[in-house]
């Protein structure tokens, strides 16, 4: 989409008017087009859910995963929200838009994913689709409407202005020093100065469900479905969720549904980052000083993880049973998706930075199509596949170079398909709010190679041996070939996708790679 055309929403967007389907549109019926949700989701790790053989019963989500070819080893392209989603919606590299670190955040340089990029929004548009898009967007004020969407709601950023300062956490950073003092108290003095619980890390809201921004989404969510099955135009939309992102804040029964005593901490649980970079123990935000938690407090902060996840499958039984109401289900493609995953206290981190641990790095993918057998697929993908896959299932016109690539073969055959296609998966971390860090990271099954350009230590695990990726093999030399290997594997996605760190990587890779 061009700045242009770009211009020409906005001045339907300020027309207050509401969208008609034009005669061109109202010819593409929804039976010439599949019709398409996206249900995404905010910090969720992959490793939750009972399908997953997860601590957490997710009925919902499981009877979706039980129809859907399940995606059991996909990729975010970025631990951070903004460039993950640009990259979902756009099917490129921040290098390529523009968008690489946060929006509108403490620090960050950017405050919008510019408007020449229309992602899928904009071209679901132009090719005559209802569009609808409910909840989370962090990709700029009024980004989703100047791309054309019809149907907006729950969107807390469309009312921002485009002058508008920076969040800065001075409330956060005020409750870590008071979590501190408590902690630092003589042991006599000690006093529970927060009712048993740290609201910037767990919280029992007020109310119930009911009262939840969650349901809030859920309810202009199901608005948005009823009026799709009115429509003559095919349906694009997108319900995005701000659950599970840290702080873990959720009514009862949720916040009281998981014992924590009951719970175990993961066996990378605060362990000693042993010739790891230097950035990993730097808190970029104030509640990345987890100094003051204690054992306790860290597994009741995983019950209220817990919680919400229950919750959020509640949110998406209330969703799907009105797709089947409203008699979009049977013919719908659902595409089930976590921005990214956070970090519950592996390797003594919260929430997420710039690092490649498979805890943050890995996330939840599945997508129904009515027309395919669901099956799992064990391949490494990437974000960046949907919007190529999509644009496919909903003969999108082009709109530029896609890093990604289209997953129709591994959905149709499975793991056997699509051969010419590496098993690796890409990862980078340029930014974070405003900080430069460089960050590329390969996934095989095999092994994980994360070139850390603005330190002097580049990370190697063997993820067969070191699942929780305690041991950093960089510099074993039993390891050289492995290493080796994996330069040359991320080399040539490097040049493949045109990234600007090539010359730099060849560089600093010179002698490993001569």
């Amino acid at each position: 989409m061009n700045k242009l055309l770009a211009g020409v929403f906005a001045c339907v967007v300020a027309s207050a008017a509401p969208a008609v389907a034009t005669p061109a549109e109202a010819g593409s019926a929804a039976g010439d087009r599949e019709n398409v949700l996206i249900l995404m989701f905010d910090d969720m790790r992959f490793d939750t859910f009972s399908y997953r053989n997860g601590p957490v019963s997710t009925p919902n989500i499981d009877a979706l995963a039980e129809e859907s070819v399940r995606f059991d080893n996909a990729m975010t392209t970025t631990g951070l929200c903004s460039p993950s989603r640009a990259a979902m919606f756009t099917g490129r590299w921040g290098h390529r838009t523009g968008l690489d670190d946060n929006v509108g955040l403490y620090h960050s340089r950017l405050s919008e994913l510019d408007l020449s990029e229309g992602g899928l929004i904009a071209r679901a548009k132009e090719a005559g689709y209802f569009v609808g898009y409910v909840g989370k967007w962090h990709l700029g004020p009024q980004g989703v409407r100047l791309r054309g969407a019809d149907y907006t709601a729950e969107i807390k950023e469309a009312d921002w202005s485009r002058s508008m300062r920076q969040l800065t956490p001075y409330g956060i950073q005020k409750n870590i020093a008071r979590y501190k003092a408590a902690a630092n108290a003589p042991e006599g003095e000690k006093a529970d100065y927060f009712n048993g619980e740290k609201v910037e890390y767990f919280q029992t809201l007020p109310g119930t469900y009911q009262d939840t921004s969650t349901y809030k989404k859920v309810k202009a969510g199901q608005d948005l479905l009823r009026k799709a099955a009115k429509e003559k135009r095919p349906f694009f939309g997108v319900i995005s969720f701000d659950q599970p992102h840290p702080p873990y804040r959720v009514p009862e029964p949720y916040a009281s549904m998981f014992d924590p005593e009951t719970l175990a901490l993961p066996e990378n649980h605060l362990s000693k980052r042993v010739n790891k970079p230097m950035s990993q123990d730097e808190p970029f935000w104030p509640w990345h000083d987890v100094s003051h938690l204690r054992d306790e407090e860290w597994l009741k902060m995983r019950a209220y993880y817990y919680g919400a996840i229950a919750m959020i499958d509640r949110a998406v039984g209330e969703i799907l049973e009105t797709a089947k109401e409203t008699s979009l289900y049977e013919n719908l493609h659902i595409v089930f998706v976590g921005d990214q995953g956070s970090m519950l206290g592996e390797h003594g981190l919260y929430d997420k930075g710039p690092y490649a641990y498979d805890e943050l790095m890995r996330m939840p993918l599945m997508i129904r199509d009515p027309n395919t057998q669901p099956k799992s697929v064990t391949r490494q993908v990437s974000m960046l596949d949907i919007t190529p896959t999509l644009a496919e299932v909903m003969q999108l016109p082009e709109d530029g170079v896609q890093d990604g690539r289209s997953l129709r073969a591994l959905m149709l055959e499975g793991d056997d398909a699509d051969k010419g296609r590496k098993d690796t998966a890409l990862y980078a971390y340029e930014w974070y709010n405003g900080g430069w860090f460089g960050i590329r990271a390969l996934r095989t099954p095999e092994m994980k190679f994360v070139w850390n350009p603005g330190d002097a230590r580049d990370e190697l695990y063997d993820l067969r041996k070191d699942p929780i990726e305690v041991n950093n093999l960089f510099d074993k030399p039993e390891y050289r070939e492995q290493l080796l290997a994996m330069a040359r594997l991320m080399r040539a996605e490097l040049e493949r996708t045109d990234d600007p760190l090539l010359s730099r990587f060849d560089l600093q890779m010179k002698e490993l790679l001569k």
